[in-house]
């Protein structure tokens, strides 16, 4: 494993982390599926530790995960081993079968205990606004919580998730604004859209945490045409049979032979492409078993720059109209 400095603070991140969403299980909220599906907290566990063998020392997750139970896992496993790095997010929440968003700075500072009591933590590495948009910043105190929980000791850095297909408006605002430590946002080999938000916020400091690597387990290579998920999974309504069709036609025709070349895994290319970008700090891939514990880590080459260029190319081309249609599903 090999670490790079998450932006302008003094954390050394592994270049792999851990995504922590799956473990919190098959949450729902009402009728909206929250999660992937069922997940075995025992399985889960011996990921974690799994993890640790293969040098990753971030781990990614959210209140909103499981509706706790993913911070809670990570916290009786790992959360009193200071050597390890912790990340966080606040914003959601269930109320009466609904989502609701809450940026308000009186539940922040709530939350923020909630979430240091289950990750058994006197303070968080890293707390991220999971997906606040410009309204919020301007008509709720979120930012000033935020710098309030760094003052007091309670966080360490703060920073912002951003949206999956429009995320420079809150960033740009950020930058702007000068505040924060890092954005985490969506980038992998289909969806491109943060690239100049990525270079942007790399070259003023900011560290970059690139989720969704393998977009939902598209990238893995292991969905077929006719791929069903269970209601409780919310990839039922994201990967639907015509999302599904023309993905696997591209990556069949244009991805996967880069892997006979490069002599590595789907897995290991998705994520080869996406840390070939010196801005990114570390890739998040969602984690639950001890055997994705080991393939989300292994494999990763030395891309050459035509081929690099090449899938970057690949969006424009081919993936945006794709991209579009993901972003009208939800």
């Amino acid at each position: 494993m090999r670490y790079r400095k998450f932006g302008n603070t003094e954390l050394l991140v592994s270049e792999v982390g851990f995504g922590a969403w799956a473990i919190g299980g098959d949450a729902m909220v009402g009728n909206t599926p929250i999660g992937w599906g069922p997940a075995d907290d025992e399985s889960s566990k011996k990921a974690i530790h799994q993890a640790l063998d293969q040098g990753i020392n971030f781990f990614d997750t959210a209140d909103f995960y499981g509706l706790g139970h993913s911070e809670t896992l990570l916290g009786n496993t790992i959360g009193r081993n200071p050597d390890l790095l912790i990340a966080t997010k606040v914003g959601h929440r269930a109320i009466n079968d609904t989502i609701v968003l809450d940026y308000s700075k009186t539940y922040i500072i709530n939350a923020v205990e909630q979430s240091l009591k289950r990750l058994k933590r006197d303070r968080i590495d890293y707390y991220q606004l999971h997906s606040a948009r410009l309204q919020h910043f301007e008509t709720e105190a979120c930012i000033e919580a935020m710098e309030e929980l760094k003052q007091s000791g309670k966080i360490r850095y703060w920073g912002l998730s951003l949206n999956s297909f429009e995320p420079a408006p809150e960033a740009d605002y950020i930058l702007q604004h000068q505040k924060g430590s890092g954005f985490q946002l969506v980038f992998n080999l289909i969806n491109q859209i943060a690239l100049p938000v990525m270079e942007k916020a790399a070259a003023a400091g900011y560290g970059i945490i690139a989720r969704m690597p393998l977009q939902f387990g598209l990238l893995t290579g292991k969905f077929k045409r006719n791929q069903q998920f269970g209601k409780n999974d919310h990839r039922s309504f994201r990967l639907n049979e015509s999302v599904l069709d023309a993905s696997l036609s591209i990556l069949e025709e244009k991805i996967w032979p880069l892997c006979e070349k490069y002599k590595t895994t789907k897995t290991g290319l998705a994520m080869s492409f996406i840390l070939s970008y010196p801005q990114v700090s570390t890739v998040i891939p969602g984690i639950r078993t001890k055997e994705q514990a080991i393939e989300n880590s292994s494999g990763i080459v030395q891309l050459e720059d035509s081929d690099r260029l090449l899938l970057q190319n690949l969006f424009g081309s081919d993936w945006l109209p794709l991209v579009n249609q993901m972003k009208a599903l939800g």
